[in-house]
């Protein structure tokens, strides 16, 4: 993605019309192994999805400072073109972010591809475990994939989730109960946590 893409990316745009304005035809692109980009609306404002027929793969807050970089992280590790449009997974994910939002489902079953380097994998597939409702400290986060010294790389791994939600990097907060940080907000942190801590559903 280049500078000249950030029209893409404004909350509520019209993907297949920016994509055409950026790049001509070229976006055109078919198949199992191309990621569909399209924007999903929730409670807590809208986020940006990308999805293959097979796997979600991307889930971001529209304002999300590094989305960008998170686009072309997805791309170039994926080895697949991006493209605006809409396919079955990003339905299913429709569907179960509803039901979220409404206190009808804990547990999402998407199956889910997130490729990082060995440690951010680590990391995210430890952070599915994280109960609904619960939260843990990045140090019981760095204890639990075994290295109580990591917990700063766990922080920066925790920060560079890219499936927002459905892996709860929302869950991870400081030790002295203190939220700490995320990059969608710390008001939607709150949010969700209030939430799966039965304080209201949100639809």
């Amino acid at each position: 993605m280049t500078q000249d893409s950030l029209p893409i990316l404004a909350p509520g745009a019209d993907l297949r019309t920016a994509f055409a304005n950026v790049f001509g035809d070229t976006y055109e692109a078919e198949g199992r192994d191309v990621v569909k980009l399209d924007w999903v609306q929730s409670p807590v404002g809208p986020l940006l999805a990308g999805a293959t027929e097979d796997a979600l793969v991307l889930l971001e807050f529209s304002e999300r400072k590094i989305l960008e970089e998170q686009l072309e992280t997805v791309r170039r590790r994926l080895g697949v073109p991006i493209v605006p449009g809409d396919n079955v997974m990003l339905g299913q994910l429709r569907i179960q972010l509803a039901e979220y939002f409404s206190q009808r489902r804990r547990d999402f079953d998407l199956p889910l591809k997130y490729p990082g380097t060995a440690f951010q994998e680590k990391v995210w597939s430890t952070l599915l475990t994280i109960p609904y409702g619960q939260t843990w400290s990045y140090l019981e986060l760095a204890r639990t994939i075994g290295d109580t010294k990591a917990t700063r790389a766990v922080g920066t791994a925790n920060g560079m989730n890219r499936i927002a939600i459905v892996i709860p990097c929302h869950r991870v907060i400081n030790a002295n109960g203190e939220l700490g940080g995320y990059g969608g907000g710390l008001w939607r942190k709150r949010i969700l946590l209030d939430l799966e801590q039965g304080q209201g559903k949100l639809i």
